[in-house]
């Protein structure tokens, strides 16, 4: 275990709630500004006076301590009104993005069946088509608003009551609902403010949507410290037609002096500030010591203040930021020791880890008196906990493990919240009782860690981003010890991967390469044009430098790794290898090294990388195969080509018909020999890919028999009439339904327990 026992201070009754907290700022600085927002401002005395009356409105629309409003607006001042207004009813907020797909928007809407939604006009058709019951639009309450009372509603608010339902992002399954607390939220607060020194002088950025679990603890740092909340003019995270390029300049404009990124984000902030860097760093490495951070909020090494306080000016592209906090995804050890350089030390930049259901943020590293990654493993590295907050790495059995073992990531402490409201069994599996923490209930991550010297906390990976969702037990979600080990040995590949020269990404999955058969498979974003970066080539090198039997079984190129809406990797999108048999490359004239066909030369997987597969098998078997069914219809069907009785130049359109009807029956051929790896390779179930795969043959080679034996059949012989009925004009439209059904297969999310 890594972590302290003492939990913090949060304050009793009304003091221990956001709100509460927020109020007590509200009082003392009501002029003090709340927020910003494309260049108006909004103080905190004025903002609680509009939270309150918005939620005497709420009150009377029926909402009660205890129940559960959506809040559903676009970017601006107003989601915080209504963020607000909601809480100091009592009820907790659902936080919905108005613009998430109608899918998204559906599912959220069942699974947390909140009692209204808070939104606008705008949105009112969209939100009611997607099941939300009873709305409230901001836009047609104001005026009901200024009738209402001063002060906030005279109820009672509960610390340990719901305050929000965060939507999960969705990496390990459907997206789910957790819950947290007051108190939940209050001591990640009481850990964020004494990790980043937040004051009331600190100027905080939120750059995200606010279906992310991060748009609720950028408020939460700002609004319960007596910080300004700037909102960014675009969402970094969604909007992927936002310029980073922008960022700076922004940072500088408002003078902040804190922020968060996800680690896509952060990769692209890294390019754009080092533009003449070819690739990334190539070194590996892990911190010596010194290198891990110190909890308490102790500054980096280069005078960075603990405190916050007027911006630092300097030479640096982002002076004045004293934090950068970076997380989300897998962030690499150099990545992070890339970007400190970048952005000078006067920002502390860190890497921070958790999950939503424990609060957000668990743990965090900064690269402390770290100047390079020295030889030795690819690391990434997230640190000790906030302050108040625990961490084990388990055994598949619960027991912690010895440090510098890998194991299963398990989260606990006061940030730990209640679970997934109304799905008791889901809660029952992933919140596990533990006798190994005070509290005796730990949070199972599926992710896997280890505990290096000094309780430093490594990240390896995540189990369903490797694997893919997994079966797990009735009672409870540990990750077995088969599962933790395809997930080290993806670690490991995927670090030798993205070290090679040329490559800007890497990652390593386990996909089914064919039926029944699950293979490790490497993915790299390449620098163009970069020497050896083929397919073959990297799969090469790996196999040379990996132990045996720990290199992946191919590597493919892609110009960029697909992603998911919350920008991380999206497993289920990777492309799938060439066939093993095929990654011999040919030696590309340009000198610039191979451009073999497995995974090389930017086609990878799929269909495209069958075509000169199948193209060969047309001219080795299918020309035969056809030659051969010509032969042959004169001996099985006397007279059935026939057509001397038939006048021009209509005899001439039925000989054409005899060529195709060979022809296809060649090609048949080729499929049924051929097409097994084509099918397979679209990621569709194995029963229904060979059921596809028997159908395209049968839609292909059937017409030759088929219409041989209707011209030599008598018309009257009904018995061989009906034989050839149910043999081929029923097989073909069942093979014809076949395929429909595997053209738009498309996975389902997981059942709810």
């Amino acid at each position: 275990m890594t972590g302290t026992d003492t939990p913090p201070e949060l304050g009793t009754g009304r003091a221990g709630t956001l709100p509460g907290r927020f109020e007590e700022h509200a009082r003392a600085a009501p002029e003090a500004v709340a927020l910003r927002w494309a260049g108006t401002e909004l103080r905190y005395g004025e903002l609680d006076a509009r939270a309150d009356r918005l939620a005497h409105h709420l009150v009377e629309r029926g909402l009660r301590p205890g129940r559960l409003a959506a809040v559903a607006l676009g970017r601006g001042v107003e989601v915080y009104v209504a963020l607000l207004a909601v809480l100091k009813t009592g009820a907790a907020y659902l936080p919905l993005e108005p613009g998430a797909p109608d899918p998204l928007l559906r599912h959220v809407l069942a699974e947390a069946a909140p009692a209204l939604v808070v939104t606008e006009e705008a949105h009112r058709i969209r939100l009611t088509d997607a099941g939300a019951a009873e709305l409230v639009c901001v836009d047609r309450a104001g005026a009901a608003g200024t009738a209402q009372p001063a002060g906030p509603p005279p109820v009672e608010l509960d610390p340990d009551g719901l305050a929000v339902v965060l939507t999960t992002s969705g990496t390990t399954g459907a997206p789910r609902c957790a819950g947290l607390s007051h108190r939940n939220l209050l001591a990640a607060h009481h850990g964020w403010r004494t990790v980043y020194g937040i004051t009331p002088a600190d100027r905080i950025l939120s750059t995200a949507s606010l279906e992310f679990d991060v748009f609720t603890a950028d408020w939460v740092r700002a609004l319960c410290s007596g910080a300004t909340l700037v909102v960014a003019p675009r969402n970094l995270t969604l909007d992927r037609t936002a310029d980073i390029a922008d960022l700076p300049p922004l940072v500088a404009a408002e003078r902040i002096t804190l922020l968060e990124l996800n680690t896509r984000t952060a990769r692209r902030l890294t390019a754009l500030l080092a533009p003449t860097a070819e690739g990334h760093p190539t070194t590996e490495g892990h911190p010596t010591a010194g290198g891990s951070p110190t909890t308490g909020g102790s500054p980096t090494t280069g005078g960075s203040p603990t405190t916050g306080g007027s911006p630092t000016t300097g030479g640096s592209p982002l002076a004045g930021v004293r934090v950068l906090t970076v997380g989300a995804e897998k962030w690499w050890l150099d990545e992070h020791l890339a970007l400190q350089r970048l952005v000078g030390r006067p920002t502390r930049v860190i890497n921070v880890y958790g999950l939503a259901e424990a609060s957000v943020d668990s743990t965090w590293f900064e690269v402390r008196g770290l100047d390079e990654v020295p030889g030795g493993a690819a690391l990434s590295v997230v640190g000790l906990p906030f302050p108040g907050a625990r961490v084990y790495v388990l055994d598949p059995d619960g027991a912690p493990l010895r440090d510098g073992t890998v194991g299963e990531i398990a989260l606990a402490g006061p940030g730990l919240g209640p679970g997934y409201p109304g799905r008791p069994e889901e809660t029952a599996r992933r919140f596990v009782r533990s006798g190994h923490d005070p509290d005796g209930r730990v949070l199972l991550t599926g992710d896997l860690g280890r505990i290096a010297e000094g309780g430093t906390l490594e990240f390896v990976g995540r189990a369903a981003g490797v694997v893919g969702p997994t079966d797990a037990g009735p009672t409870d979600a540990r990750v077995s010890a088969a599962v933790a080990g395809t997930v080290s040995r993806a670690a490991r590949a995927e670090a030798r991967l993205r070290a090679r020269p040329g490559i800007r990404e890497a990652a390593v999955a386990e996909v089914e390469v064919a039926p029944g058969r699950r293979e490790l498979v490497g993915y790299a974003v390449t620098v163009p044009d970069a020497p050896d970066t083929d397919g073959w080539s990297l799969t090469a090198a790996l196999t040379a430098a990996l132990p045996a039997g720990e290199a992946p079984a191919a590597v493919v190129p892609v110009p960029e790794l697909p992603r998911t809406r919350a920008g991380k990797l999206d497993r289920d999108a990777l492309p799938l290898p060439a066939p093993a048999d095929r990654t011999a490359p040919r030696r590309s004239g340009s000198g610039k090294g191979y451009r073999g066909k497995g995974g090389g030369g930017g086609r990878s997987g799929g269909v495209a990388e069958a075509e000169p597969f199948l193209g060969c098998g047309v001219l080795l078997v299918g020309v035969p195969v056809a030659v051969v069914a010509w032969l042959l219809t004169g001996k099985l069907w006397p007279g059935s080509t026939d057509v001397s009785a038939v006048p021009a130049p209509y005899d001439s359109l039925f000989r054409v018909l005899y060529l195709f009807e060979w022809g296809s029956f060649g090609l048949g051929a080729v499929w049924l020999l051929f097409g097994a790896a084509v099918t397979a390779r679209q990621g569709r179930p194995v029963g229904l890919s060979t059921a596809a795969h028997l159908a395209v043959f049968w839609l292909l080679a059937s017409w030759w028999p088929q219409d041989n034996l209707y011209r030599t059949t008598r018309q009257w012989d009904w018995y061989a009439q009906t034989w050839l009925v149910f043999v081929f004009n029923i097989a073909l439209m069942v093979s014809a339904a076949i395929v429909v059904r595997f053209l738009a297969w498309q996975p389902r999310p997981p059942k709810r327990p």
